[in-house]
This record gives C-alpha cells, structure tokens and sequence, in this order.
C-alpha cells in the first residue's frame, strides 16, 4: 500500500512539469519543486537498483551537488529556500508559506537514504494537495494553504515525534550504523551513502584518518570512552544499569567512531546514531543534535530556524506533549536504559555570522512564551523517562581541514590536548580551589579594552575541613582538561562581563557584553549589525534563548594554557569550539547550573570534599514548582587570557588572594600553568 501510494504520488508529479492550470507567478516554484522530488524519485530507484552505491566517487559528487545546488551559497540568491527570494518572487504571505513547504520537502532527502518511503509518501501528497489548491481557483487565499500546513503538522506529529523519540532511546541497526560496521573506511566514497551534504571537510578528514596508525584512532576512541565512564564513577552513577548510548559526531570520523562503537559495546552499551533533525516537527531551529555531514549553507539553516512558527499554538504543542508522553511510556524501559550521549564535535570552518531576514519566519511573543513552557515540560517528560541523576555525557572535539594549510600538525596538536596528563592538573586546580573557598566573591577584571569589571558571589562553606564551593574538573565528560567551576550566588552577582570577540553555537559575536544585577542579565549588546535592534535580537533569540533574562548560572577558571598556547601559535583563537575555548580563561555560563536535574546528588573532588554549590536561588525552586527552576540552556562565554586584567578572591573582610594578573597565573602553585604561555609575547 505505502510503495503504491509512492507510486501514484510520483506520477501526478511527472505531470505537473510544463502545467499551465496555476497562476503564472507561481508555476515556477511548483516547476523546481516538482523537479526536486523526482530527483529524489532518481536517487531512490538507483538505490533500489544498487547503481548508487557502485558509483564512482566522481559519479556520487555529481549526485551529492544535484541534492544540494539550490540551497548552496552560490545559488542560494535565487533559491525558493531563501526567504527574501520566495517573498519577493510570491508575495509576503505565500512566500513564507510555500517556503516553509519547501524546506520541510527538502528532508525527503534524508528519508530516501533510510527507506521510509511512509514518510516520502506523506511529503509528496501534501506537495499535492497545496498544488491541487492552486489549480482550483486562481490562487486560494493564504488561510487556506496555511490550514493545510497547519494539518500536516498536527495530524503527523504522532509519526514523525513519536519516531523520533524511539531512534533516540532505542539501539536499532540504523543506516549510520551499518555504513560505519560494514563500510570500507579506507577511501570517501561511503560517506556519500548516508544521504548528506559531503564538503571537502568530510573527504579530507577521511583521507587523513585512514593514513593514520590504529594506534591513534584507539588512542582517540579511548579519551572518548574512557572519559564517559569516569563521569559516571565521579558522580557516583552506576553505568552497570545502563544499555545504550547515543553517539552524535560529524561525518568523516567513522574509522573513529566504530571504534568507539567496539568500546562501548564491551561495557555494555549498545551503540544508538540517528541523524539530525530534517523536519521543522523535530529539529530545535538551527542547532544540529544527532550526526550530520558538511553545512550546505549556514544562512539557509538560520533562516529556516524558526519555520515552526507557521503552525505553531497551543493546541499543537499539547499534542506534541502527548506524543512524547505516550512514545515514552511504550518505550519506558529502553529510555530507562539510555546512559545519555556521547559527542564528538568538529571545529576550524570560518566563523559564521548571520544575515537577519524581515522575510523569515519568526516566533510571535506568545509563541515564545508557548516554546517556554513546552520545553519546560519537555524537559520535566525527559527527566521522569530518562532520570537526569542517572545519566551522563561526554563531549570532545577535532579540526577539520578547513582550519588551516597545517592541519596534520593542528590535528595531532589537538589529540595531544585532549589526552594530557590530568593528574597535574588536579593537582594544580586543587590549589587554586584552596584560595577560591576563602572568599566571598571573585573579582574579575579586564584589561586593554575590555570592559569586563564583574563580582561573582560564592556559597558561604559551613564546613571547610568536608565542603568546597569549586569542582575540581579534569578531563572526563568535557574533554580536554582543565578548569575548576561553581553555581554562584546570584544575590550580589553583579558587573560587566565583556569579550571582543566570541562563537557560541556556532554564531560570531563582536563585542560581545552582558550586564549583570544579582546574578541576573539586565542588559546586553553586541556590534554584528549596524542597528542596536538587530544586535539585540540576535544575542535574545541565541543566547538568551528568547528568555527576557537568565541567570549566571556558572563561573569557571579555565587551566589549559597548553591550548591556548597552541591557538595562538596555528592562529585558530577564533575557531576554536566553546569545548576547548572554555578552558583557555576564565568562563561565564548564563542559563541553567552544571547540576541542572541532578542537584540532589551529593558531588565529591578527589579530595573527598563534596562540592555544596550545585544550586543557586532559582534551580531551587524545583522544590515547589519544577517549571520555575530551568530555562532549558547553558551557554558558555570565555574571557580569553589576553583579555583578563585579573582575577582575585575577595574575602569576608575585604582582603583580596590574588589568582591571576595580566593573563598570568601568580597564585603560588600554579606558576606552572605558565609554561606553555613563555613563546607568547604578553
């Protein structure tokens, strides 16, 4: 029945090409469209067939270029995929409507590549259906193409969530799964069976990894490993429980990734891989949370990052909220299973800043207000299924070719960092904590234009012999080590915290500057775009995350000089990921603490000290009213080194311990973090 309806569907649409019955402005959308799909029509039987997958790789980068060209940078001009473009073409209304349509059949991609042909089926009749309105009166009125829209949203909410709840908590043999146990690894050709977008980022990191001895892909699926298991033994979780974990990763590191698969399936834990999210029902706007090849366009996936507002109220969310709950509870026991996720991320592609269209789609206030509310129940439907006390995590990251012409060096440069000696470093942060859990507040200051004048309050320690305010991080579920962290105070949190230049999620920030008042953002700005209005709408839609404020919810002292000796000698300061960039200078997290959801499980440091400062005055609100207590983001910012005029511990009567100065470490004991910082002129 399903391949029948496919059948019947792909028909109509053969038709449709060179069709007189629409009104003229809108022939050509429905013409390029149409052609898309029976592209993806092309792709499906050569698969079926196995012609595909015996293509040479000139054969696949022509096909790969086919899916992709539209959307590309260099056609995105006149591309129904651009906002400006449909609007302009279509009008206002039915720009935003048929572009919507368009990115939504646009992951008829992915699913041809995974053989649901149930889901090409519903992506073809609705394409059908808003046509068919069109053929009948010279153009329907916008209400009734949005309606239908609104339709395919509500009434396949049930197939498309409820799936993809089952891939996240349930190992299958997915397709990335089999490409990577059954693929030759050797040479690029597999990449192009998994239906991405493949850039010579992805080719090329396949080239030097299959150059590479098998003692370093160990060594790297190791730290990845290694340091997954070791955030479940530092916080006191028993992995033993556990039988899944879901890996996220980008394209080209699959001789990597299965042996990492091989790792954790002799702990126990049956490997999951799911691809990001396609469909505007699943994805979280533009961020990609799964695994994902190169980024045709960065602009076209920030355009379409809030194509849900087209159908988006209440009555949908509740729907959404019911599947989810249902989808949970059928598939209770494998959720119970999953041990959380595994990442390992890529960076070195050029700092992206993006083009704000009047034409895209955009959350309205109440709309915003809405997504609060449902991610707050999200979160809490999550957290009933899959405990947050009982799981855990663990992020890395790697260069990719883009970084730069030495990349081999800054690869291996990258691997050395991420597995250095964590003992040292434990040892040295443990010194810095001594000082740190004397204060009342620390001081951090900037220097050389940085407007960074910040006092950060810390818990009061009742008993300093078994308590400590800072955790004590090596190199477990962020990789690479090190910095020591706290949940402040908000009450008394005050100041300016400011960075020249920042990426966060991806985004460029210039002259990035939050103001705090009792730990709360009150203020903000940035200079990416010549009106104040448009900079302040970027850092509230992205890092705020469109709440009217949040909280300081992490203050950190990073220690890995080692890295940012390397950034600064390759020149990849800019490029680096929050990940590695976290750990080069102090760091400040607005959004939920590093204890969100778990803040009752008693945390130790290596010395036996348990770490009391896991809540601050809003977290604890979970005690009477859990939708109070999280915003559902934690967004790290770093004031890097050359930046920082200093950091000093105030204590309770006003004598200051002094940690560093001028981007130094001048705290006794840990003058040694200074080392990797001697090539670096001050």
């Amino acid at each position: 029945m399903t391949e029948e309806r496919y059948e019947l569907a792909v028909g109509r649409i053969r038709e449709m090409i060179g069709e007189t019955s629409v009104e003229e402005r809108f022939r050509d959308y429905f013409d390029r469209t149409a052609s898309f799909l029976l592209l993806v029509d092309e792709v499906k039987e050569a698969l079926e067939k196995g012609s595909y997958q015996k293509a040479s790789l000139a054969e696949l980068k022509e096909w790969n270029h086919r899916m992709y060209e539209d959307i590309l940078p260099e056609h995105y001009g006149s591309s129904y995929g651009n906002p400006a473009y449909a609007c302009a073409y279509l009008g206002e209304d039915y720009g935003q409507a048929l572009g919507f349509l368009y990115g939504e059949l646009r992951g008829a991609l992915a699913y041809v590549f995974e053989g649901r042909v149930e889901y090409l089926d519903i992506l073809m009749e609705l394409f059908l259906e808003v046509y068919n309105q069109f053929e009948e009166t010279p153009f329907p009125e916008i209400r009734s193409i949005r309606e239908t829209l609104y339709w395919y949203a509500s009434d396949y909410c049930d197939v498309l969530v409820a799936d993809r709840i089952k891939e996240q908590v349930c190992p299958e043999d997915s397709l990335a799964v089999r490409l990577i146990r059954e693929s030759d690894l050797s040479s690029p050709e597999y990449l192009y069976q998994f239906g991405e977008y493949i850039s010579e980022n992805e080719e090329e990191t396949v080239r030097f990894l299959a150059g590479l001895p098998e003692e370093e892909i160990r060594k790297m699926a190791d730290s990845c490993t290694e340091g997954y298991a070791r955030g479940f033994v530092n916080t006191g979780r028993d992995l033993s429980k556990k039988g899944s974990v879901n890996i996220r990763y980008v394209l080209g590191f699959e001789r990597v990734i299965r042996r990492v698969m091989e790792n954790f399936e002799s702990m126990g834990l049956k490997p999951i891989l799911y691809r990001s999210g396609v469909s505007a029902l699943t994805r979280r706007q533009h961020l990609k949370i799964g695994y994902y090849g190169g980024i045709a366009n960065k602009q076209y996936d920030y355009d379409h990052k809030d194509d849900q507002a087209l159908f988006l109220d209440k009555q949908f969310l509740e729907r959404k909220l019911e599947v989810i709950h249902n989808t949970y509870e059928h598939y209770k026991e494998e959720a119970r299973a999953f041990a959380g996720p595994a990442c390992i991320e890529t960076f070195g592609e050029a700092p992206f800043s993006p083009v704000p269209k009047p034409e895209a789609l955009k959350l309205t206030g109440q709309q915003e207000e809405m997504v609060r509310g449902f991610d707050s129940r999200q979160s809490a439907l999550t957290n009933q299924y899959i405990p947050g006390d009982e799981r855990s995590f663990t992020i890395v990251a790697y260069p990719v070719p883009e970084v730069g012409e030495r990349y081999p060096e800054i690869f291996r440069e990258i691997v050395r960092i991420n597995t250095l000696d964590a003992e040292l470093y434990e040892k040295v942060q443990q010194t810095l904590i001594d000082a740190l859990d004397q204060g009342t507040y620390v001081h951090i200051l900037g220097r050389d234009g940085n407007r960074t004048d910040l006092l950060v309050r810390l818990h009061p320690l009742k008993d300093p012999e078994k308590e400590t305010i800072f955790e004590n991080c090596v190199a477990d579920v962020n990789i690479p080590v090190g910095e020591v962290f706290t949940s402040p105070v908000l009450e008394g949190t005050e100041g300016v915290l400011h960075v020249s230049r920042v990426y966060l999620d991806e985004l460029q920030y210039q002259d990035l500057e939050l103001k705090f008042a009792n730990g709360m953002v009150e203020d903000y700005r940035c200079s990416n775009f010549a009106r104040e209005l448009e900079n302040k709408a970027y850092i509230r839609e992205n890092v705020l995350h469109r709440h009217p404020t949040l909280p300081l919810g992490e203050f950190a002292i990073g220690t890995n000089t080692t890295a940012y000796a390397a950034a600064r000698k390759y020149g990849i300061e800019e490029k680096l990921p929050i990940l590695i960039a976290e750990k080069m200078g102090p760091h400040f997290a607005v959004g939920d603490t590093c204890y969100s959801w778990s803040e009752d499980i008693k945390v130790y440091n290596p010395n036996g000290k348990e770490i009391i400062a896991r809540d601050n005055s809003i977290s604890i609100r979970r005690k009477e009213d859990v939708s109070k207590a999280y915003f559902h983001c934690h967004t790290d910012i770093t004031l890097p080194y050359e930046e920082l005029g200093k950091i000093a511990v105030v204590k309770e009567d006003g004598e200051e311990i002094l940690l560093l100065e001028n981007g130094r470490f001048v705290l006794p004991g840990t003058e040694i973090l200074n080392e990797p910082l001697k090539s670096i002129s001050k």
